[in-house]
């Protein structure tokens, strides 16, 4: 069985844990817990170290459980943020709930008959049931409200972090927390949590509650919170969050994204968020920095994490759509995209919008489209120059002649023409 402690800690995914972890899992096959907060209906990124932690948890012999915080999500945890998110109810939650679940699927053996098979447990189901009175009989007794408003997470928001201060609602959720890991604990045999280190708090709170209300046996680990090197949020982009669900960020777009990371990035990502051996890394980082430009590592890293996240077939259409940017695609490979990746991967050329009317019967010559209807060529004499040296093409086809009809026939989507003018010029025509 490999060893979790030394796995995490070559891929640099340790940043807190309590004495005696390492022992503990060395010893037992261990159920440990990382919890999820269902705000949306898909994890984004900034998930994907968490998870990889039970991944690689599964990986080397133990179980992991994956905890979505149907009570707490109603709540909002005050860890790293500045104001209180907003409450959501039952339905949107139940939903938020079966859409995190499947997509964990892809990370986590949740289906096979392995004594460490993955599980998914939702708090709101021990909960709901519970009472205001009861929990701050049975529970609330135990902790102090010291003990609580010490933690840095609280002092912090109290402090002038937030502009509203620390709800009591806020303020209880370390407790609520606390008794999951408690529940777990007694339920499960679940004697690990794990999170990323602005959860230190919330989880030693859970350890101690179990100390106090059984004598439980419990532990915490912590993983760094992931930055760019340049020390800005891992995972934001102009367009916000990178999601692992395609509605919000298509397949092209999440390749692109891992693609395009600083190679310093690529060298801690790819131990981070990918499932390869030390060897294999360590092989790929050496072939990378002998030669930076051929981006060897960035590109397995897209792949690792695409595949692992969208499929092997997503990742193929990825790649082609990315080789149709740099002229290596093919009018097939255009015409295949799907409407949103084809918007994103013309996302940052000039668009220009044209009557659907003018397609129709016989359709419009190619030099009165590009050159009157629109601006790919400044004017007509220098669309036919370039058009006879054999410079435009149409949706990845060399144009044969500058009159050449463009009917409804050559929209793709039934909307959509691209034009490109000599190697690296694209414009994208909307028939609108």
């Amino acid at each position: 069985m490999t060893n979790f402690i030394e796995e995490l800690t070559w891929r640099g995914m340790i940043h807190q844990m309590m004495p005696g972890t390492d022992e503990l899992l060395a010893k037992e096959q261990v159920a440990a817990y990382v919890g999820i907060d269902p705000t949306a209906d898909s994890l984004h990124i900034g998930h994907l170290c968490g998870v990889m932690m039970l991944r690689h948890l599964q990986r080397c012999g133990h179980k992991p459980i994956a905890l979505v915080g149907g009570a707490t999500g109603m709540i909002g945890d005050p860890s790293g943020k500045s104001q209180e998110r907003n409450l959501l109810d039952e339905e949107t939650l139940a939903h938020n709930v079966a859409c995190i679940k499947a997509q964990l699927a892809r990370f986590l053996d949740f289906e096979s008959d392995a004594p460490n098979r993955a599980e998914l447990v939702n708090n709101y189901d021990w909960m709901k049931d519970f009472t205001f009175l009861s929990f701050a009989r049975d529970v609330g007794k135990h902790i102090t409200v010291n003990y609580m408003m010490a933690k840095d997470s609280v002092q912090k928001r109290l402090n002038g972090e937030a502009r509203d201060g620390l709800s009591f609602t806020e303020f209880t959720y370390q407790l609520l927390q606390g008794y999951d890991f408690y529940y777990l604990n007694t339920h499960k045999g679940c004697k690990l949590q794990m999170g990323g280190s602005d959860q230190w708090g919330n989880i030693t709170t859970g350890t101690e509650l179990i100390r106090r209300m059984g004598g439980g046996e419990a532990y915490a680990l912590t993983c760094p919170l992931i930055t760019k090197s340049d020390g800005r949020k891992f995972g934001k982009t102009e367009q916000g969050n990178i999601w692992l669900d395609k509605r919000y960020t298509s397949p092209y777009r999440f390749y692109q994204f891992w693609l395009n990371v600083a190679d310093e990035d690529a060298e801690r990502y790819i131990k981070i968020f990918t499932s390869l051996t030390r060897e294999e890394i360590d092989d790929i980082i050496s072939r990378h920095r002998e030669d930076p430009g051929r981006r060897e590592l960035q590109r397995r890293l897209a792949e690792e994490v695409t595949t692992m996240v969208h499929g092997a077939e997503e990742l193929e259409k990825a790649q082609q759509a990315t080789q149709i940017l740099f002229g290596k695609g093919t009018k097939d490979a255009l015409v295949n995209l799907d409407e949103q990746t084809l918007l994103d991967v013309f996302d940052g050329v000039p668009h220009f919008k044209v009557s659907r009317t003018l397609f129709d019967g016989d359709g419009i010559r190619a030099v009165d489209l590009m050159a009157e209807q629109s601006e790919c060529f400044p004017s007509k004499s220098e669309m036919r120059k370039t058009a006879q040296g054999g410079g435009v093409s149409l949706n990845k086809e060399k144009l044969a002649a500058s009159d050449q009809a463009v009917t409804a026939a050559d929209l793709i989507d039934g909307k959509y023409l691209l034009v490109q003018r000599g190697k690296k010029t694209y414009f994208l025509l909307i028939a609108e």
